[in-house]
């Protein structure tokens, strides 16, 4: 998802939403009417993508009100990755996340450097240059795997779903 750039064509397109099918002229009220309608647009759509130290690039998809995940914490989270237009994996339709400690090294590096920064509940799209993912060599196919060419770029859209230990436990919330 790309950032939506509000310019006089686009709000002038959004006003010829409210005319009438012959074309009759839009009157000040419907205007500003739709001029409204595409700053709620705005407004709603992400953020940005902004370019991490490391070169990984985020856009934040949706954004997480929950706590950040310490280093050595477990994680669960739900991805799916990308090299170009071929899906690489996709986990999100599981009926279980995918669990991970944060900082173990067993995700692409790029991903294992962004987790940190997230929120529970977030969800954010990286993408990660060739050195944090899978290098000058990439990866050869195996089973259920394609073969990633060296130097590819990933694009890595992943969701902070749970911090097991930190969520409140069912007892609690209904008592004894």
């Amino acid at each position: 998802m790309r950032r939506a750039v509000l310019t006089l064509a686009t709000c002038l397109t959004a006003v010829s939403a409210w005319t009438t099918p012959q074309n009759s002229v839009v009157t000040r009220q419907a205007f500003w009417q739709s001029a409204a309608a595409v700053a709620v647009v705005a407004a709603s759509a992400p953020v940005q993508a902004e370019t991490l130290p490391n070169g990984v690039t985020y856009e934040v998809k949706k954004k997480g009100d929950g706590p950040q995940p310490e280093i050595g914490e477990l994680a669960a989270i739900r991805f799916a990755a990308y090299n170009g237009a071929n899906k690489i994996d996709d986990i999100f339709e599981t009926p279980e996340p995918y669990y991970t400690r944060i900082g173990s090294g067993g995700l692409l590096k790029g991903v294992e450097e962004t987790l940190p920064l997230m929120r529970l509940g977030d969800r954010w799209e990286l993408t990660i240059p060739s050195e944090l993912a899978f290098g000058k060599k990439g990866r050869p196919a195996s089973a259920g795997k394609p073969r990633i060419a060296g130097d590819a770029v990933i694009t890595f859209d992943v969701e902070m779903v749970g911090l097991p230990g930190r969520e409140i436990e069912l007892i609690e919330l209904i008592g004894d």
